[in-house]
């Protein structure tokens, strides 16, 4: 029996790759497509369903991106979402046009029809919008079945055709029914049985990179995070000794992570490890440097030359494999989503770097790694370690790095985290640390004057990277931290704390 497959055209919204994500929580294979691919290619996938993305473009623009109209034609239910919505209608003879009143946040959605789409949903519920135009008129043999105060047509639908679309946005957990539309959206309107999970994953990518890999020797840049000892073990599995981790100490990394990392992988499963000590180098390509892009590609830039150098102490190594994400791949930018910062490992890389990537976690995001990481039986240390990011503190020191400023937000971040771990909150916390910024500010200690750094708390709740609350800890836990800091760490006087979400921060200052 073919497995089933929910394609979701991508039309360069912020939170589409959420779609597929909440799709395969359904367990229900899903994959992000480019807009534009062509109706035969559709064809050859054979999906079970289609859902049209949202995206920042109007339809109205010249060069609007559109998908072949023919997919509305293919007797294969289809779902628009907000942008995707508003093409459906525009294609299929309605009207899109301008927002007189614009929607952004949450929103009253009054369910006004539709049996299946909306099935088990309260007839008044709170969803997500962000949307300027609106659809003035539905298509032919549509019928309206939501509205909000500001939007008469949030929710159509034709059901002898399959044809569905809403316009605000399911996948993100500001519309708490979103999942619940979602699945009547797979069950009720394509027919769906479920027929997928994460262990099919890891079998599949396992398979795929023994075939592509052959006999040959491949290299992993070993972080010691998450994503890059999850996909360390994945084609560890699939090659075996044919793999050589390196961990690269950047100078750059959380205070005592390179020791701990070392003993953690000597337990490890026969993992073939090299640490290489790069913190001079690292330190050396900075000086002088502010601007955070340039950073970053500087950090990836170098990483891959480190690992170069020793692939060629090795012997012949073509592949290379990295822990990169999907939030690491949208961020930097996609086909269609606009660049928000490069991550070293994808916008970062130089044009001529010498290996062939093997990514196995490309498309996942980091709940999805952490349960791969439990099946690969992963040390729970290392599955439930905080994200850190690859260029490290490299962008939590604001601006110019240098030795000195690395120390103070070494010390500072490791207090952050102890205090985090203290009261019981690691798990909660998706990413609890410490920035540096480049400013410094009058004090009193001792009665004496200071003129020192103060250090940012940045500490969120997500479920995936791709949204996140600030967390609200305790006061009494804040305070803890801040008087630590002040005490412990020479060089700053004051400490502050980020209560910015993202949107419209990210979680990461650089």
């Amino acid at each position: 029996m073919e497995k089933e497959l929910v394609l979701v055209l991508d039309f360069g919204g912020q939170y589409n790759q959420l779609i597929a994500r909440r799709i395969r929580e359904l367990s229900v294979f899903s994959e992000m497509v480019p807009f534009d691919i062509t109706l035969e290619e559709v064809k050859t996938r054979q999906p079970s369903a289609i859902i049209l993305s949202g995206g920042p473009a109007s339809v109205h623009i010249p060069d609007a991106p559109a998908c072949d109209p023919g997919i509305f034609k293919l007797g294969i239910p289809v779902l628009g979402i907000c942008y995707g919505m508003q093409l459906m209608a525009q294609e299929l003879g309605g009207v899109v046009k301008p927002s007189e009143l614009r929607e952004y946040g949450r929103t009253e959605l009054e369910v006004a029809g539709d049996e299946l789409l909306f099935k088990g949903i309260p007839p008044h519920t709170q969803v997500w919008m962000s949307h300027g135009d609106c659809i003035d008129s539905i298509p032919p043999g549509f019928q309206v079945t939501a509205v909000t105060g500001n939007c008469p047509i949030a929710a159509m639908c034709q059901p002898e055709s399959g044809l569905y679309g809403v316009q605000f946005h399911p996948e993100v957990k500001h519309t708490p029914e979103g999942q619940q539309i979602l699945r009547n959206f797979l069950f009720e309107v394509a027919g769906l049985r479920g027929d997928w999970d994460l262990s099919d994953y890891i079998e599949e990518m396992v398979g795929e990179i023994r075939n592509r890999v052959g006999g040959k020797r491949v290299l992993c840049g070993l972080s010691g995070g998450v994503d890059s000892s999850v996909a360390a073990m994945m084609v560890h599995r699939a090659i075996g000794d044919q793999l050589v981790c390196v961990y690269v100490d950047t100078g750059l990394m959380r205070k005592g992570e390179t020791e701990s990392l070392i003993e953690t992988f000597k337990n490890q499963e026969h993992i073939n490890l090299v640490a290489v000590d790069a913190g001079e180098r690292f330190l050396g390509k900075l000086a002088g440097v502010t601007d955070p892009e340039k950073k970053r590609k500087i950090i990836g830039e170098e990483f891959i030359r480190v690992f170069e150098e020793e692939a060629l102490k090795l012997g012949e190594i073509d592949y290379l494999v990295q822990g990169t994400i999907y939030p690491d791949v949208v961020e930097s930018g996609t086909k269609t989503a606009q660049t928000i910062k490069s991550h070293h490992n994808v916008g970062g890389l130089p044009e001529d770097m010498q290996f062939e990537l093997i990514e196995p976690l490309r498309w996942l995001f980091k709940d999805e790694v952490r349960v791969i990481g439990e099946k690969l039986g992963i040390d729970e240390e290392i599955v439930w370690r905080q994200p850190f990011p690859g260029p490290g503190l490299g962008v939590r020191v604001l601006e110019e790095v240098t030795p000195e400023k690395v120390r103070i937000l070494q010390d500072a971040d490791y207090i952050v985290r102890d205090e985090i771990k203290k009261a019981g909150l690691n798990k909660s916390i998706w990413q609890a640390f410490a920035v540096l910024p480049p400013v410094r500010s009058v004090g009193v200690m001792g009665d004496a004057r200071t003129y020192a750094y103060p250090i940012i708390i940045r500490a969120v709740v997500s479920d995936d990277a791709m949204t996140a609350e600030w967390a609200q800890l305790p006061y009494e836990l804040l305070d803890i931290m801040a008087r630590r800091i002040v005490n412990e760490v020479r060089g700053v006087n004051r400490v502050a704390y980020d209560i910015t979400s993202k949107p419209p921060g990210t979680i990461e200052w650089e």
